[in-house]
């Protein structure tokens, strides 16, 4: 497929959000160049207003949990996912958790509400070289997450 079909295939996608999985909508908008920017269509600096647009439009898309996981383990990656790929406006802090956090909720792993709240007040006061071991503590196993 040529990079115009790619990116031909990728605006028939954004066209209908709802009738696509969030993964295969965060694909195609990585297909699109943005007109205003230059960058990924949605991955732009967060003062382009088209990017700033359609970053908010994928959450349209549809949101299925995987066999297997908790329920709510495909949102948790979602989320972090988007935080991860477009930053801005988030502490140093909080960027670093989702990052560490993000490969504990691709293998299924899904923290209770106050285990992250927990996690986030650690973090806090963590610098940011120890923040590795204080996600690794909370998804130690037999923590029941």
């Amino acid at each position: 497929m040529t990079g115009a079909e790619t990116e031909a295939w990728a605006r028939l996608v954004i066209e209908d959000l709802a009738a696509h999985d969030w993964r295969v909508v965060d694909a195609a908008y990585d297909r699109i160049p943005c007109t205003a920017c230059g960058h990924a269509l949605s991955r732009g600096p967060a003062h382009c207003v088209a990017c700033t647009a359609a970053h908010a439009y994928r959450y349209g898309a549809v949101e299925t949990d995987r066999p297997s996981v908790p329920r709510g383990n495909e949102h948790a990656i979602r989320v972090n996912v988007s935080a991860v790929r477009r930053p801005e406006g988030l502490s140093e802090h909080e960027l670093t958790a989702r990052r560490l956090v993000l490969p504990y909720l691709l293998v299924g792993r899904l923290p209770t509400t106050a285990q992250a709240q927990r996690l986030a007040a650690e973090l806090r006061s963590t610098p940011p070289e120890g923040a590795a071991a204080v996600v690794a503590r909370l998804f130690r196993p037999g923590d029941g997450s």
